[in-house]
């Protein structure tokens, strides 16, 4: 299995985040445009946690939830 890397673009095609998934644990890092880690998701668990391992949902595992958030 390898690691693959998304890259989430706003509306004028600048990278605003990317999203690596493939790991063994079934769990996706979020970072933002400069490469800070915002959050984690995990698929086997549902659930998503902020950069300090806060729960932000506890029943989805969505990247999304992590942008637009506190800082």
């Amino acid at each position: 299995m390898s690691l693959t890397k998304t890259y989430v673009r706003d509306g004028n095609r600048k990278i605003i985040a990317s999203v690596t998934s493939g790991f063994s644990d079934e769990t996706e890092i979020v970072r933002d445009g400069e490469n800070h880690v915002v959050g984690k998701v995990n698929h086997r668990f549902e659930n998503t946690r902020d950069a300090r391992g806060n729960l932000v949902s506890v029943d989805t595992a969505d990247p999304g939830l992590l942008f637009g958030g506190r800082k």
